[in-house]
């Protein structure tokens, strides 16, 4: 075989492995975000946060007289259901403008955390009564199975805590 061949088929091999190289890398970026600024990602989490309040907020607020009824019908609401009636939609409220200004990002974000924590808990205290429970969610998210809504806060949860460490990461870096 020539020598010129040789070379051939090694260049051949080379740039076939550089390219499964570069797939993988590219699989690799696209599972860890790296392709996409912090600060962006923040951004974008905390912009959903800022829907599914909002959304939940002013759906609890158009079927308030059901919201109100579901709540009293709470095995585990049931005593403070007047209180969380007015105060749930207001805090929705208050953690979306929070998030939605840079300067009380970062409290938000934890706010969302600890109301998704908050839901989780809920959720599971329920279930622990009954699977026959109405929800009082508001809006779409009415919809959801229990098991769906567990899967929604969970993944809620853990989107608050990735958007907590790197918010918290550029605030410092900011300061240095």
């Amino acid at each position: 075989m020539p020598y010129g061949r040789l070379n051939t088929l090694f260049d051949m091999e080379n740039v076939m492995m550089n390219e499964s190289r570069a797939n993988r890398n590219l699989f690799v970026r696209i599972i860890t975000l790296s392709w996409i600024k912090k600060s962006t990602l923040v951004e974008i989490i905390a912009h959903l946060f800022i829907i599914l309040f909002l959304y939940t907020g002013i759906a609890k607020l158009m079927e308030f007289d059901v919201f109100q009824e579901q709540l009293a019908e709470s095995p585990v609401l049931e005593p403070v259901a007047p209180i969380v009636t007015f105060g749930l939609p207001a805090i929705e409220f208050i953690v979306a403008f929070m998030l939605f200004f840079p300067r009380y990002r970062l409290k938000g974000l934890y706010a969302s955390f600890l109301l998704m924590i908050a839901f989780t808990i809920y959720v599971i205290a329920l279930l622990s009564f009954s699977t026959q429970l109405p929800c009082s969610c508001g809006g779409i998210m009415e919809e959801l199975s229990w098991k769906g809504h567990l899967i929604f806060n969970c993944t809620s949860i853990l989107l608050a805590f990735i958007a907590i460490r790197m918010q918290w990461r550029l605030n410092r870096a900011k300061k240095y």
